[in-house]
């Protein structure tokens, strides 16, 4: 059986954009399943792979999340501020590192402690980025700022603690639209960590 590696043909790359991220044109071969190739080509963003955590507490049945502006909901229609786990790329550290780190920028909670849960691609029809998910059990004792995110990045990060159900009831009540939200809450539902 051949490599589904050979079933393609990268044949070129153009850039569009590298302002915030990068922003290129690809052309293909693609061997289909009948054997026929054809050529193709479509765009794709690179902004680096990230990480996610939702920081949990048993005794409390509650959760940490963060609500921050993000224009591309804003430009869909939405108020642009979105409920969400505390997440940021990589910036060349390996996953747990760097999501100890923007935990501790995003929510002001030092975690000793994170649980990678799994890894997953958010938008492969056109964004690179591979997502690692993380969760994290805290307590009061390991709040050490204010988080809010980094100012020269321009951040402002509000920290939100929720009921667990309530954060639960907020996605069928598309409170709640971020997809690594909504998945790293239903993990926690059906693992029974909750």
């Amino acid at each position: 059986m051949q490599s589904e590696h050979a079933r393609i043909r990268l044949l070129g790359s153009q850039t569009l954009s590298n302002d915030w991220y990068l922003l290129k044109k690809y052309t293909f071969d693609f061997l289909r399943r009948d054997g026929r190739w054809q050529r193709q080509s479509r765009e794709a963003y690179d902004r680096g792979n990230g990480a996610t955590v939702l920081l949990y507490n048993r005794e409390k049945r509650s959760v940490i999340l963060v609500r921050q502006f993000r224009l591309p909901a804003f430009l869909n229609n939405h108020d642009g501020f979105l409920l969400e786990a505390a997440a940021g790329l990589l910036d060349n550290l390996d996953p747990e590192t760097r999501i100890k780190a923007e935990a501790e920028e995003e929510t002001g909670y030092r975690l000793d402690n994170v649980q990678k849960v799994f890894e997953a691609f958010m938008s492969p029809g056109s964004v690179t980025e591979k997502l690692h998910f993380f969760i994290a059990e805290y307590d009061a004792s390991q709040f050490t700022g204010t988080g809010g995110g980094i100012e020269e990045e321009g951040e402002d990060v509000e920290t939100v603690e929720l009921d667990f159900d309530d954060a639960l009831i907020a996605i069928k009540q598309g409170k709640i639209v971020d997809a690594k939200t909504i998945m790293l809450l239903q993990y926690l539902a059906l693992e029974g960590v909750m």
